[in-house]
Parts: structure tokens; C-alpha cells; sequence
């Protein structure tokens, strides 16, 4: 059985970025977490259209690993098919955006998001509004990077510091979540450069899926 993080974007150095976001977590999950990449979708995913066009391919993805898997892990920030692949799966789904919310939530009073680009931020608003924790939300700003352009570290960084600096200073944001799966090599040095905790969501999700794994073998253990 495995813990399954599927990048529905089909940029296999993301997906990469994946991995090795998660990989401290692996001695601690009683299951193995394997990282996915989905092919049939977008280099990223930057719209709507692009949420949308993902969920059909993510679910046909996911139920050939059904019987293999503990949990499944959406890792893209507009949690692309949550619903629908709650409803198609037996497993634990989790989505980075809402676990990184809630796990933000539990780290601050009011979490700041930096997103990839402008036209992400209405996404992203309309799942805070979903979730009914508006008014935790310090602010959402963007990068103005699309995902390929994360590639660029030195670029990337720069930009992290400023729009990260604006969540904490001026929009009062105890904390910051990454709002990309492309952003994950730099939180801990966006941390330390903050003074804040930074959320990097698919080590958030990644967590939850663990500890719903554990959850599911104490309700095996008490039948």
C-alpha cells in the first residue's frame, strides 16, 4: 500500500520538487509515498481551463492505483477533482490547497497566500470562501511567475522575499503558504529570510494523508 502524490501537471522537474519536498517524511510514514507525475496534463496549470481539463485524466490516474493505494495527495494548489475523486475513491483524499490552509490555521491567526500569478488569486478566493475561513485570510498576492518560470531560482527567491515581506509586513499575515507545487525547494529559506512560518502545501497534505493512514489502522485495530 502507498501513499500517492500525483502533480496532475505533466512537468516531471515539479514533480521532482515533489519528492524531494516529501522525502523527510518517509521514515516517519508506516506506508511508502510515492510521487506521480499525470502526462496527459498541462506543462502547468495556470487556469481554469486548465483545473478543469485535468479532473477527467486525474481519475482515470487514480483508479488504477486504487487498489495499491492508502491515500491519494492532488498536489496542485486549486485542488483540481478533490470532490470528484473523493466520491470515486474507497482512499483518503487530500488536496494541498485546503491542507494547507487548515495546517496554516493551526500556525497563525491569519495566513497570507503567495500565488504564481493574478489570475490564480480568484481561484483561490473562491475555495477560502468555501471553506468559510475568510476571515483568516491576511491577503493573497502573486509571484507574476508562471510554473515554468519557478525554474529560475534566483528569480523565484527574489520574488518570494518581496511578495512574502508585503503578506507580513503589510498585510499582517502570521504566516505564509506556498500557493504552487512548483515553490517547494524554497521554504525553508523563505522561512528563515521571513521569521514566519511558511506552509509548503505538499508536505501539509502529505502529513494528513500520514495521519489519516494512522487513523484508518486504529479503526482496524478496535473492530
Amino acid at each position: 500500500m502507498t501513499i500517492y502524490v500525483v502533480n496532475p501537471n505533466s512537468s516531471q522537474h515539479v514533480t521532482d520538487g515533489i519528492d524531494r519536498a516529501v522525502d523527510p517524511m518517509r521514515p516517519l510514514s508506516p506506508v511508502p509515498i510515492a510521487a506521480r507525475t499525470l502526462a496527459e496534463g498541462p506543462p502547468g496549470i495556470e487556469t481554469q481551463a486548465h483545473v478543469d481539463g485535468v479532473v477527467v485524466p486525474l481519475l482515470a490516474h487514480c483508479a488504477q492505483l486504487e487498489d495499491e493505494a492508502s491515500a491519494f495527495v492532488i498536489a496542485c494548489f486549486s485542488d483540481p477533482g478533490l470532490a470528484a475523486l473523493r466520491e470515486q475513491s474507497a482512499r483518503p483524499v487530500l488536496g494541498i490547497a485546503e491542507a494547507s490552509i487548515l495546517t496554516a490555521m493551526t500556525l497563525g491567526q491569519r495566513f497570507g497566500i503567495i500565488s504564481i500569478l493574478s489570475r490564480s488569486i480568484p481561484r483561490h478566493m473562491r475555495q477560502v470562501g468555501a471553506m468559510g475561513v475568510m476571515d483568516r485570510l491576511a491577503g493573497d498576492q502573486p509571484l507574476e511567475l508562471g510554473v515554468l518560470d519557478l525554474a529560475d531560482a534566483d528569480r523565484t527567491f527574489a520574488r518570494l522575499k518581496a511578495v512574502g515581506s508585503s503578506l507580513r509586513d503589510g498585510a499582517r499575515a502570521d504566516v505564509v503558504i506556498l500557493g504552487c507545487a512548483g515553490m517547494t525547494a524554497f521554504r525553508t529559506d523563505l522561512e528563515t529570510q521571513l521569521g514566519i512560518p511558511v506552509v509548503e502545501p505538499c508536505q501539509a497534505a502529505t502529513a494528513m494523508a500520514i495521519g489519516r493512514v494512522a487513523l484508518q489502522a486504529t479503526r482496524k485495530d478496535t473492530r
